[in-house]
């Protein structure tokens, strides 16, 4: 159960600001695509999301995006962000998140993998060896492939409340 449990649980990762993540010594950001920086029906950014991308680009804080999708529909979406991407990424396996961190130099101990789901996002952040963030899903629909993952991670999840009972969603990482 340990790959399943995520190191911490924030609503919404444009949460995450430059002070709590070098508090941490975090400087790169992996982050899923569909449900953690935009809706997964709707491939066009917000000006929250390009304001936050702008707030790390001026910390010095690399965000990079770790998507399943294939290559068209990430570069679309990531196309107006201007940050880099790697597409499908195989998660729940590590492979993407270990390409991420050769291909853009970054060290597995000053990196977090943000998603909205245990098991692909934090199982594969895990086994790269990166700290996780799990955020709540973007909007509350899914794509038909991600409904049979949400229905084990209710499972899983109910599990990690009962050992955990004082784990809670998070507006920081410092609450």
């Amino acid at each position: 159960m340990a790959f399943f449990k995520p190191d911490w649980l924030l609503n919404r990762i444009y949460n995450l600001t430059p002070t709590e993540l070098k508090r941490y010594q975090i400087n790169a950001i992996l982050t899923d695509l569909d449900n953690t920086l935009i809706a997964w029906h709707d491939p066009d950014a917000s000006e929250e999301l390009l304001d936050w991308l702008e707030t790390m680009k001026q910390n010095h804080i690399q965000v990079i995006v770790v998507s399943n999708n294939r290559k068209k529909r990430v570069q679309r979406a990531v196309a107006q962000l201007g940050i880099p991407f790697i597409w499908n990424a195989l998660k729940p396996l590590p492979f993407g998140i270990d390409r991420a961190l050769k291909e853009f130099n970054l060290e597995p101990e000053h990196t977090v993998m943000v998603g909205d789901q245990l098991l692909t996002d934090v199982q594969a952040g895990h086994l790269a060896g990166v700290r996780t963030v799990m955020v709540r899903p973007f909007v509350e629909t899914d794509s038909w492939t991600t409904k049979l993952n949400r229905f084990f991670e209710n499972i899983i999840m109910n599990h990690y409340y009962q050992k955990n009972p004082q784990a809670t969603w998070q507006e920081h990482l410092n609450d």
